[in-house]
């Protein structure tokens, strides 16, 4: 009997491969260490600090509002606008941090990647979790601001909200995991990536409403339910729901076919991390070579 034939491997892992997110739940204190050193880092050297978090959304809101409310008098058709487009905002703001963390992820993390194995899912899962905890400032502020005007919330409209909130970390998790890939041997990935952050904040109902795109698509009803199917349209009306709706006090209003919607908008989500997964998989075995 030879000595290889007395040792038990069962518990030891066979080198680049793995179960992929399924994985990261048996690292969750590197997962930790990761989260800790992003948001460590992130305003390292930096005067203002932590004050960014608040400094950079209140600045793209004013922006918009000046614009929107201001110059296009939106605010005259909807109540407390402001709240409208904060909603909005801190979804769309939610889903480019947390896209554009996971997409840099691999790339920013080369270091460590070349030199030891690990499920490299923790690095776009880690970066997911510091966008997270950068928005949760601005979600502070959204909610002191609707308390201030007299909010009115429902368990099932909070409930509302935090699907929205789900269904835009999942949606971004699975275009980060598929550009995170790509981006290793691609370095023009990124291009997309930003392409991509820019059309989220107009392609969804964050500076005007969606009774506007559907008097624009009268004629074509398949558009606009193509529209309302979108990931992130789901979750800013949920979000619209949750929060801007309740200081208004009255409901607030979907289209007839928005269960049917959500359903497919959830689809594309689940069917965004399968392909992501498998586009991550299949390039990270030449990670260490391309970086």
């Amino acid at each position: 009997m030879s000595v290889g034939s007395l040792i038990d491997i069962s518990a030891f892992d066979v080198p680049g491969k793995g179960r992929g997110i399924l994985d990261v739940a048996r690292w969750t204190y590197l997962l930790r260490l990761l989260v800790r050193k992003g948001t460590a880092t992130r305003y390292r050297n930096s005067v203002l600090g932590w004050v960014w978090s608040y400094v950079k959304p209140g600045a793209q809101f004013l922006i918009y509002y000046f614009v929107m409310g201001i110059v296009l008098q939106f605010h005259r058709d909807v109540p407390n606008f402001a709240i409208y487009l904060f909603s909005g905002i801190v979804m769309v703001n939610l889903f480019n941090e947390a896209f554009g963390n996971a997409t840099s992820s691999i790339v920013g993390n080369r270091a460590l990647v070349k030199k030891i194995y690990l499920p490299r899912e923790l690095f776009p899962i880690a970066a997911i979790f510091v966008a997270m905890i950068h928005f949760l400032p601005q979600l502070a502020i959204l909610l002191v601001v609707c308390l201030l005007v007299g909010w009115t919330p429902s368990l099932v409209t909070l409930g509302g909200a935090l699907l929205g909130i789900l269904l835009v970390v999942s949606f971004a998790l699975g275009l980060g995991l598929f550009f995170a890939g790509l981006n290793v041997r691609f370095r023009d990935a990124e291009n997309f990536v930003d392409l991509i952050k820019m059309f989220a904040t107009w392609t969804s109902p964050v500076l005007y409403t969606w009774t506007l795109i559907a008097a624009a698509l009268i004629n074509h009803p398949w558009v606009f339910f193509l529209y309302m199917s979108n990931p992130l349209t789901v979750a800013v009306e949920l979000g619209h729901a949750g929060f801007w709706a309740g200081t208004t006090g009255e409901s607030h209003v979907f289209p007839d076919f928005f269960p049917i919607s959500s359903a497919i908008a959830a689809g594309i989500t689940i069917v965004m991390l399968v392909v992501g997964q498998l586009t991550f998989s299949r390039f990270e075995r030449t990670f260490a070579q391309d970086l």
